[in-house]
């Protein structure tokens, strides 16, 4: 991952207010090795190298973390809750990636990073956190240039083991419909 890349990130979402609030309320939680990936990243991304406005966002906002001593679906509801009670405009979706890996079908985790690498598509395996001084920190375990050069690639465990997963995951997408110079490889 380079550091201009990056820099393009940052200054993306910097610019958009909305992303910053959710951010802002996702870091309000303080909690560890905490994470706003996916979607939430990944359209920003698209809409700006397409020339549009930003498109709604996610259907749900995707917010990682992991800290193995709190991995029960629980915590992870409570959660959610609070970040309702905070904002209740938002599907917020919390998953502490402790637990993940067992509904995954993965090995277990380390960190939120190295699930990340896990997730469907290389372009959409990153994510985004205000830290503790309100700088922005982007998370790309497998980099940016899938996503900056609009590339829809699978991850290596969704290039064979789950391929079938990957097909139905990309056939409800639809995603041509907004950002038609998407590129897909297998």
């Amino acid at each position: 991952m380079n550091s201009e890349q990056v820099l393009q990130i940052q200054a993306l979402i910097e610019a958009d207010p909305v992303r910053m609030s959710i951010l802002s309320l996702v870091q309000s939680l303080g909690l560890p090795d905490c994470w706003v990936g996916a979607g939430f990243l990944r359209s920003a991304v698209w809409d700006h190298l397409h020339q549009r406005a930003y498109s709604p966002l996610p259907s749900d906002i995707d917010v990682i973390w992991f800290d193995p001593g709190r991995a029960t679906v629980q915590s992870d509801t409570e959660l959610e809750a609070c970040l309702r009670n905070m904002d209740a405009s938002y599907n917020w979706s919390v998953k502490n990636q402790a637990r993940m890996h067992l509904r995954n079908s993965d090995t277990p985790y380390a960190s939120a990073i190295d699930a990340i690498r896990f997730w469907p598509e290389t372009a959409t395996a990153i994510a985004i956190r205000l830290d503790s001084q309100g700088a922005l920190e982007v998370a790309a375990p497998l980099g940016l240039e899938d996503l900056l050069q609009l590339v829809v690639r699978p991850t290596a465990r969704f290039q064979i083991d789950k391929r079938e997963i990957y097909l139905e995951h990309m056939q409800g997408k639809d995603w041509l419909r907004t950002w038609p110079n998407l590129k897909f490889t297998e």
